[in-house]
């Protein structure tokens, strides 16, 4: 385990994988199921009172009896697609998480809601002009490389129906963070592992053109170590613009966040509209 570990003491390789799973873990998946639920963190999802408020005002750009059809992109367990489903949209949701998929499933049998929800990578969809609106909410995007942001960009721009519009947000430069290294020791488990264990967590930022950051946790039980790697990216309105319109895009706007707030240039988040 010595010389495991010995190989996590260095800066690893821009987007070296993680080596445990992290949306399936049976425990990770789990903690994660939880803060989406809790109403009031500002976690997995956002707090309910903003959940509310950004889809009244989705459903105010975008109104469903002109934009019907909405995809749901990254959807946990459902909390924004039951809302939207009760503006009155047909809505599909995609999650890489069984278990929020599960959990979604289950809403929406017990709320006769109706909404189709498919357990699988949103970089995998193949849509053909299936949807008026699709969304990619709490900076979904920015955890994606360069080459995997064209790749969904293609996909969502595929998926649209002319002058369907794509809802996204990102988070500004403003909320890179510093290097830095810190641990901490869980007796009675934590978030990584329901077993004792120590985290070793890590914030490196590379020089590369895509201005990359990773947010390291490496985990050590008594007989295991897993290293989880979440890379992140950050956006100016200049960036976005120069990135997707190139798809095919015909139009844009921009929003201080994605329930309407008007865009600053000193803000923490950006909302970006592209319209097909």
């Amino acid at each position: 385990m010595f010389n495991k570990l010995s190989d996590y003491l260095i800066k690893p390789k821009l987007y070296t994988p993680s080596t445990g799973k992290f949306w399936d873990d049976e425990h990770i998946s789990k903690g994660m199921l939880e803060a989406h639920l809790n109403p009031n963190w500002h976690a997995a999802t956002r707090k309910l009172d903003f959940v509310n408020k950004s889809v009244k005002w989705i459903a105010s750009i975008a109104q469903p009896t002109q934009f019907h059809q909405l995809l749901d992109l990254g959807c946990g367990p459902g909390i924004y697609a039951e809302r939207f489903r009760n503006e009155c949209y047909t809505v599909t949701g995609i999650d890489f998480s069984r278990r929020s998929i599960e959990y979604a499933k289950e809403q929406t049998l017990l709320n006769k809601s109706n909404i189709e929800y498919h357990y699988k990578n949103y970089l995998t969809i193949d849509y053909v002009e299936q949807f008026d609106v699709i969304t990619l909410i709490y900076c979904d995007y920015a955890s994606l490389s360069i080459t995997d942001r064209l790749i969904l960009l293609r996909k969502v721009h595929q998926a649209l129906r002319p002058n369907g519009k794509f809802i996204f947000d990102v988070f500004t430069p403003l909320m890179r963070k510093a290097e830095s290294c810190s641990w901490l020791y869980c007796e009675e488990g934590g978030f990584f592992s329901e077993k004792p264990h120590i985290c070793l967590d890590s914030v490196y930022q590379y020089d590369d053109e895509d201005n990359t950051e990773l947010r390291q946790s490496i985990v050590i039980t008594e007989d295991a170590v897993n290293c989880y790697n979440i890379w992140d990216h950050f956006f100016t309105k200049e960036t976005l613009i120069s990135e997707i319109p190139p798809i095919g895009f015909n139009s844009f706007e921009f929003y201080g966040d994605i329930a309407g707030k008007g865009f600053s240039d000193t803000g923490e988040t950006i909302c970006g509209v592209f319209t097909k």
